[in-house]
């Protein structure tokens, strides 16, 4: 997500132009509106025994190798993510799942729209019931550790504040059981002990806590963002901390990682994690630059999303860093998108 002008004319150029000449076919729309290209001639192997996969812990995350099951949900065994993959039959632009739950994101496209869906999937990985539906470009989706809520963002035109042809996020979290749903921008906005109400505010990369009311969010407004906490029941958002992007809370609940622009070009990012207790931040050891919403494999490492290669060959790989800042970033699943772990 970004806020300064230049980057948000850039970003909308890219999302009009992709959406406009991709179509529906082939096209994977990532945070931006970017084309993540299937691997060319990508030599997967897969198997079989789905339900044997999904019953026991494992990744479960968007195939993007070349071929038939291109767009599928996948899943892989937890201790063994570089072996063959179980396919699904459900697509998704988007994927995340408890044990309990799956959301999918999927679009439907034209030549000159594009409307997405968030479903959740039951039996034979069918859309059992649809939570919501809008137009523009998803970007991060995540459910709350109990399963009872489901958090979605994506990029929206036309508010009153943005100039014709520019873009805002809307994010929205959602009770799984279609009763109802909330918008983050109709919350209370605070920082510094004062409440925000600039009409430039937009929220995003929400990440839950296990108690089902606390969440962890992006804000920004006035060329800044923050780390914001949040409450469900209060309808209120608490800045904590400056220049965080897509927060992700770590199983043990005491740190978040992220990723910060700091005094990079515009359009990069480095993943780092911030103690809560302490207030400490640490920067990670993977220096290319991090578009995604990382998942915590365990209290010690993260996994993420990285695009790489020139516009038109381009493909995407989940990596693995140490949490800690120490190591060294090393490929966990090749031909992949949108990870969650599922223990």
């Amino acid at each position: 997500m970004t806020i300064s002008s230049g980057r948000v004319r850039m970003l909308a150029f890219v999302a009009f132009t992709a959406i406009t000449l991709a179509g529906s076919v082939g096209y994977v729309a990532d945070a931006y509106g970017d084309r993540i290209d299937a691997a060319a001639g990508a030599d997967t192997d897969t198997r079989a025994d789905l339900a044997a996969v999904a019953a026991a812990p494992h990744v479960i995350f968007r195939n993007t190798a070349a071929g038939p099951d291109e767009g599928h949900v996948a899943l892989v065994a937890l201790d063994a993510p570089g072996g063959a993959r179980a396919i699904t039959p459900a697509a998704c632009d988007r994927v995340y799942a408890t044990r309990a739950r799956t959301v999918c994101l999927a679009a439907t496209a034209t030549a000159v729209s594009r409307t997405y869906r968030v479903s959740l999937l039951g039996a034979g990985w069918a859309a059992e019931r649809e939570l919501d539906s809008f137009p523009g470009l998803s970007s991060r989706t995540r459910m709350s550790r109990n399963s009872a809520h489901v958090a979605t963002t994506a990029f929206v035109y036309g508010d009153s504040y943005n100039e014709p042809g520019r873009f805002s996020t809307r994010t929205t979290i959602s009770d799984v059981t279609g009763s109802g749903r909330v918008e983050l921008e109709d919350f209370e906005f605070h920082v510094d002990g004062r409440v925000n109400r600039r009409a430039d505010r937009n929220f995003w990369g929400v990440t839950f806590t296990p108690d089902g009311d606390t969440f962890y969010a992006t804000a920004a407004s006035a060329g800044r963002t923050w780390l914001v906490r949040g409450s469900l029941s209060a309808r209120t958002l608490t800045a904590l901390h400056p220049d965080v992007e897509c927060p992700s809370l770590s199983p043990d609940g005491t740190r978040v990682a992220y990723k910060k622009h700091g005094d990079l070009p515009d359009g990069e990012w480095r993943l780092a994690v911030l103690d809560l207790r302490t207030g400490l931040e640490t920067v990670l050891s993977e220096t290319r630059s991090v578009d995604d919403q990382a998942e915590w494999l365990d209290d010690g490492h993260l996994l993420y999303g990285l695009q790489t290669g020139p516009i038109g060959k381009r493909r995407s790989d989940v990596w693995m860093v140490d949490a800690d800042g120490g190591g060294s970033p090393r490929l966990f699943i090749e031909n992949a998108w949108s990870p969650a772990v599922v223990r």
